[in-house]
């Protein structure tokens, strides 16, 4: 069976590899919506504080989680690479509609992992 799960800010088509106890084991299979950029104690800001570059997990990367953090995921799964670049784009779009420091800075965070990306996976991130 497949899953939703959130980690930070970043959602993921996931399934279970090892249940143990109270914490199970999970494979990354694709990207619904990728980490947002920035501080996650300080949305929108970028004065002030350390502004992180947020990647989506990898593809197959594991984490434990607790089975409460899991939701059933519903449609097929596709190539990650197609999610992932999808993902990216989203957000991509939803930071250009405001002009703001924020956005421009997630914007060239965003820029640097497309670059990222496209070595890792050996795919063009445009």
């Amino acid at each position: 069976m497949l899953y939703r799960f959130a980690h930070k800010t970043g959602v993921y088509a996931v399934e279970v590899v090892e249940e143990n106890g109270d914490h199970v084991l999970v494979k990354v299979l694709q990207v619904i919506k990728h980490p947002k950029q920035g501080d996650l104690h300080n949305p929108n800001e970028v004065e002030g504080v350390f502004f992180h570059e947020r990647k989506a997990l990898s593809l197959y990367e594991k984490r434990y989680t607790s089975p409460s953090r899991l939701k059933p995921f519903e449609g097929d799964i596709e190539d990650y690479t197609v999610t992932l670049q999808r993902a990216i784009t989203t957000l991509e779009n939803q930071l250009q509609e405001s002009d703001t420091p924020f956005a421009h800075a997630s914007l060239n965070c965003l820029a640097q992992l497309k670059e990222d990306y496209a070595r890792q996976y050996k795919t063009n991130f445009s």
